[in-house]
């Protein structure tokens, strides 16, 4: 049970037993409630009560609902932020009134939990439900085993391999076991990108240089490795590594010491190192693209975390905590209605959290409103609506198609950045490259 403390509100519900028991769940939940039964007598003490909250039925005996909402558009009076009740599964009216600048509304029958939710949204309260102090992965079951399987681990020194599309949250697993070990949550969490760095300058990125060591080196520099002693080095899409850079990582793994460019000095390292990628790495050593010997050395441990769309269950706990987030640097409060929870929740995901941070940053921003619905949205819409017409016979060309889509797409959200969009789509940038002249997909300026 969630607690609303100091709140006032006013609640508009002719039917006696409805409303009974509306005012008995707030007085558990400590909020006090003026209870009217008609919306004459809601709106003589509006004009001259501070209310938190205005949740009012629809179909009122004397007035319906968009009646009265209308009046109090017109009086000169603030209006507090308003939920509507509505039955027999008639929404278009509510929709209305949120269009007018209602909150919210909630359709009968509905859970009184579901209510309480909403009115510590539109009050400002916390979630009890979302732990923002700790890190946590998801509500899906998969998810609750992948963090109690870091939590074992987090008592060793390991090494942790976690793979799995891109955008699935590797890097928010790596950190939720940095921040889980005891001895390393007040020492430092660095991440890399190895498909991010070029082949010249990843030794240096790694290991460091001493000044001079090279053409450019005007002073000495640490690398990751030193500067993460102590806490924890990410070492994300670690199948981009070059073999050249493959066998250095492998020494220093094995020794647990590190020697700058152009140095002689040999460094003790201490770090909980993290691996993941994308990629294939049994395939890339059947290849001869990937080592053996590093394989073994890093796939100590092996978390694998699925994609978004096999499990639904996290895809609108992420939402409301995106949402959140948001909110921070923002005077309103974004929720979803429930046309916008059932649109999210119809889409596939490719790009996974990436990609439904993205959608909900970008509704966020465009949306005139606070409520959230499936029109803000619409992309999702068009863009499976896209795929479903398409359907081509050769599967090279299913497979040709599918690429394009998910290139064109990355780029967009990335503002046609190379960088930012490879990082995203999991590939070296220079693979990248070959596949957008391969497909011809022209960057925009």
């Amino acid at each position: 049970m969630s607690k609303i403390s100091k709140k006032l509100i006013c609640l508009i519900e002719d039917d006696a037993i409805m409303g009974e028991s509306l005012v008995y769940r707030f007085e558990l939940e400590g909020i006090t409630c003026d209870w009217h039964q008609t919306a004459e007598a809601a709106l003589k003490k509006i004009g001259h009560q501070d209310y938190s909250i205005l949740i009012s039925d629809i179909r009122l005996p004397d007035m319906n609902g968009a009646d009265m909402y209308e009046q109090l558009l017109q009086s000169n009076h603030p209006i507090p932020p308003t939920i509507f009740i509505t039955g027999y599964g008639n929404v278009n009216d509510a929709v209305a009134l949120i269009k007018k600048g209602a909150s919210d509304y909630i359709t009968k029958p509905f859970d009184l939990d579901t209510l309480v939710e909403k009115i510590n949204t539109l009050c400002g309260e916390p979630d009890q439900t979302v732990d923002t102090n700790m890190p946590v992965l998801g509500v899906s079951s998969v998810m609750h085993e992948i963090e109690r399987s870091l939590c074992r681990v987090s008592g060793h020194d390991a090494t942790v391999l976690i793979t799995g599309e891109s955008g699935v949250g590797k890097e928010h697993a790596a950190n939720y076991l940095h921040r889980y070990s005891t001895e390393n949550t007040k020492k430092s969490f660095i991440a890399i990108n190895c498909g991010a760095i070029t082949e010249s300058l990843m030794e240096s990125e790694l290991f460091g240089h001493e000044k001079g060591a090279f053409t450019g080196a005007i002073q000495q520099k640490k690398g990751v490795f030193e500067r993460a002693d102590g806490g924890t080095l990410f070492l994300d899409e670690i199948g981009e590594m070059p073999l050249t850079m493959q066998v250095k990582l492998l020494r220093v793994i094995q020794e647990r010491q590190i020697t700058r460019i152009g140095g002689e000095t040999v460094t003790p390292i201490n770090v909980r190192l993290i691996c993941a990628t994308n990629r294939d790495l049994k395939k890339m050593v059947s290849e001869g693209t990937f080592r053996e010997d590093l394989f073994y050395r890093i796939n100590v441990i092996h978390i694998v975390i699925p994609p978004l769309r096999e499990r639904p269950e996290d895809i609108l706990w992420f939402t409301r905590l995106f949402l959140k987030e948001l909110h921070t640097n923002s005077n309103h409060r974004k929720y979803l209605l429930p046309s916008a929870e059932d649109a999210l929740l119809a889409h596939k995901w490719p790009g996974n959290l990436r990609e439904l941070h993205h959608r909900i940053e970008r509704a966020c921003i465009l949306s005139i409103s606070d409520a959230l619905s499936d029109d803000d949205f619409d992309t999702l819409a068009s863009s499976d609506s896209e795929k479903s017409k398409s359907h081509p016979t050769e599967l090279k060309e299913r497979l040709g198609n599918f690429e394009h889509q998910l290139i064109s797409e990355a780029l967009e959200r990335n503002s046609h950045q190379i960088n930012e969009t490879a990082e995203e789509l999991g590939i070296s940038r220079k693979n990248l490259w070959e596949k957008m002249k391969k497909l011809d997909i022209h960057r925009q300026h």
